[in-house]
Formats: structure tokens, sequence, C-alpha cells
């Protein structure tokens, strides 16, 4: 590997060397890793990760696979039919293969541990204050994201107790949709997310991943066996205009986002290498694109243009089958919250401690009452804004447009960066075609996020 040089400005930013380490964050369910020092990757180190080849896929393609499976039918429709969006995710898993990959490199000539670590190491300061802030923003709006899918998910089974039409203006107040969220938030996802540490992280793992499956079985079990209401509409075949296919881009950025995981996993494996990792990464993406397609396909052919962005509330409220698939996305989601909190915690914290120029030994006094004033105030807003912004598929797309930015803008700044930063006089042709690409990656991230925010801003404004 190339030596590079190392941006020093990320251990430049106030006094303390120590206030980063409360921001290593996003660390996945079933990864332990240790601090990393100059000699981790000799054979006999004690320190050296445990993560088999074989369990680094199952994590990647457990990071990977999420709520965002819901959003892949109407995905489909927005990209004109089965052909567009069959394309559009195979021409894009490409680069989200490659911009893992990329990730691992730079953290093995980093010698850094984390997504936003290896950032502001390669990147530097601005880049890697950036980045954190995107990180904040993206699990708050996720966070959001799950609130609205609970309250989705709970009107429909809530409609089959009562035996009542949802919506009904004679329901008792205790079916309304505020308050249902709002109780089911206070009950079970507030206590979970003020402690300090999320041991149970890994049970959470295991429920998401079953749930999962669990839904694309009934999606494509439904759509082989349809019951005698469901009725497709239109059936797209060709998308209505060549921006409508990009429109469909922030559901599979969101979808397929699990890059700022994925640097913990590369190095707690037992032989962190890139041409391991590249066929990991390879193995997993081919996993989690063969259930986004039969979910996206099947959920999309059951009905057609009139699918919800939510693809479990086109199904009708009675159904057995489908009511376990809601009550499992529900379980999922409730444990799901307080580690995305956890995660953007860590960042907001980690800020802070560097703005002040304190270690986190010397805050620790104040830590706890820090923690549940910031957890207080996380909960609350991303509570309020998700009983009045009803439609995920808004959420979706503004989420979608960070995703991206994560796996193309940020691997692509750092492989720029690191490759600028080779100690070679004379740059052959392969040095200028990996940074031609890594400036493709930044400009096509930065499309999409570009093209989300406005259509979030702009368009909704005008309508």
């Amino acid at each position: 590997m190339a030596q590079v040089n190392i941006n020093s400005e990320y251990r430049e930013w106030g006094p303390s060397t120590d206030a980063g380490e409360r921001a290593r964050l996003l660390q996945s369910p079933c990864v332990d890793t240790a601090p990393k020092s100059e000699g981790d990757d000799s054979p006999g180190n004690p320190d050296r990760g445990t993560t088999s080849t074989l369990g680094a896929i199952f994590i990647v393609v457990n990071a990977c696979l999420g709520a965002g499976l819901l959003n892949f039918p109407a995905a489909f429709s927005t990209a004109g039919g089965v052909v567009a969006g069959i394309m559009l995710q195979m021409g894009m898993l490409v680069f989200i293969i490659s911009g893992l990959v990329i990730l691992a490199y730079c953290s093995q000539a980093s010698n850094e541990r984390t997504y936003q670590e290896v950032v502001w190491a390669v990147c530097g300061k601005l880049t890697g204050v950036l980045c954190e802030v995107a990180i904040a923003v993206y699990t708050f709006g996720t966070c959001i994201a799950f609130l609205i899918i609970i309250g989705d998910q709970q009107d429909k089974i809530i409609a089959v107790i009562t035996k009542e039409p949802e919506g009904s203006l004679g329901s008792p107040w205790y079916t309304d949709r505020k308050f249902t969220i709002s109780l089911t938030a206070f009950l079970f996802i507030l206590p979970l997310s003020i402690p300090r540490e999320i041991g149970f992280q890994k049970y959470a793992s295991f429920l998401s991943v079953v749930g999962t499956w669990y839904v694309t079985a009934i999606i494509i079990i439904k759509y082989i066996w349809p019951d005698k209401e469901m009725t497709p509409a239109n059936i797209l075949t060709r998308p209505a205009s060549w921006t409508a296919v990009f429109n469909a881009m922030p559901t599979i950025c969101f979808g397929f986002q699990c890059h700022v995981s994925s640097v913990p996993v590369f190095n707690s494996m037992q032989q962190p290498e890139l041409k391991t990792w590249g066929g990991v990464v390879t193995a997993a993406m081919i996993i989690a694109l063969a259930v986004y397609m039969g979910t996206g396909i099947c959920g999309f052919l059951t009905f057609g243009a009139a699918v919800d962005p939510d693809v479990l509330l086109s199904y009708p409220s009675k159904d057995i089958a489908v009511a376990v698939a809601r009550a499992f996305i529900i379980l999922s989601v409730l444990t799901s919250y307080p580690i995305l909190h956890f995660c953007g915690r860590a960042v907001v914290e980690g800020l802070w401690l560097r703005y002040q120029g304190l270690s986190v030994e010397e805050d620790v006094e104040r830590e706890r009452r820090r923690r549940v004033l910031q957890t207080l105030v996380w909960f609350l807003l991303t509570l309020l804004l998700a009983l009045f912004i009803p439609d995920i598929g808004k959420v979706i797309a503004v989420i979608g447009g960070l995703a991206a930015c994560f796996i193309f803008v940020f691997p692509g700044l750092c492989l720029i960066q690191a490759k600028l930063s080779e100690m070679e006089e004379v740059k052959p042709a392969s040095w200028w075609a990996l940074v031609s690409y890594g400036v493709l990656l930044v400009t096509l991230g930065a499309f999409i996020f570009g093209q989300t925010t406005t259509n979030a801003i702009f368009v909704d404004l005008l309508a």
C-alpha cells in the first residue's frame, strides 16, 4: 500500500486528544474493536480482531437491511417500473461496493477505526466536522422515520382490534395516531435511550434480521398468491421522464447505506485485508440486493403505481400474516431507535468536548446530566416532528440524500486526498484513474444530495 501523509489537523483541534473518544460510534452489534496500534496486523497480536469472514458478511448484511426495505416497491414505481428499477440498483451497486473498499483502504492508511475518524484523519478538520454533523443529522432524521413507521403500523393493527375503519371520526381518543405514537415512545423508546451503554444491541440485531426476512417472504408470497381484494393499479413499464429515475436514488441510498458502520467491521476481522474485505462486501451487497429486489419487484407488481411509500400500508388490515409482519417491524424499530440515537448522541458529545477542549476524564462529573438533557431534547424533537410529518416518503427522501454523502461524497474525498498525499514524483496512469474515480463519486453524491434537498425544500413549498 502506498504511503499516505495523514492530515495533522485531526489531532490539532483543541488541547485534548481524548475528546474524540466519545464519538466512537456506529459499532456494529457483533463487533468488538480495541484501540489499534502499529503492530496490530501481526499474526500473533492478542488485540487482533476476532470476526471471521462469514461473520463479517452477516454483520454487513445486518447493517444494510432494515426499515428502508418498506420503501423499495415505491422506489420501483418512482423509477418507472421493474426494468428501470433493476438497472438503477445494479448500476449503483458498483459505486456502493467501491465506496466500502475505499473506506477500508483509508482506514488502513490512517490507522483509524471508525468512519468519522477516517474522514478526520485523511481529509482534515473541516471535512471531519461536516462528516460528524452529517452523521448527527442522518441519525436524527432516521429516528423520525422510525417513529412514523411505528405510527403507520399501529394504525393498521388498532383498526383490526377495534374493528373500526382507520381515521374514523368516531374512534376513541386512545386510538388516535398521535396518542399511540407518544405513548409507545414514552413507555419503550425513552427508557432505552437514556442509558450510557447499549448492550442490548446484539438482540436488536437478531430481531431486525428476522423481521426483515419475514417481511420480504410475506411480500413475495402475497404476490404469488394474492388476495382477491388486492388488484394492481397501472403497472408502469417505463419512466415518465429521465429525471424520474433519479428520484428513486435516495430510497436506494437509504437502503444500502452501511458505510458508516463498515469501518469498525473491517477492523474487527481476523484478516483485515483489502482483498478479503472486497469479497465480504461483494457477497453482502449481493445478498442485500436479492432481498431488496425481491421486495421491490413483488411489492410493485402487486399494487402497481398505487403502492404506498410504506408497502405494508397497501395490504388489508385484517390480513393476519401481514399483521405479524407489522408487529415485527414495530419491535425492530423500537430497539433500533435507541441505537441510532446513541450514535447521534456520541457525535454531538464528541463535537462538544472538542469545542470545549475537555477530555472525557475531566468532564465525567457532568456527563450524566448532559446525557439526560441531550436525550430528552433529541427524543422530544423527533417525536414532535414525527407527529406532524405523516408522510414517511418525504423523510426518506431527505435522509436518503444524506446517505448518498456517506456512500459517495466522503469516500470519494478520502480517495482523492489519499492519492494526492502519496509520495510519488511521477504519477502513473492508475493514479490519475483513481483520482478521477474519486471525483466521479463526489459528483454523483453531490448530485443526489442536491436534488433531494431541492425537492424537499422548493417543490413542497411551491405545492
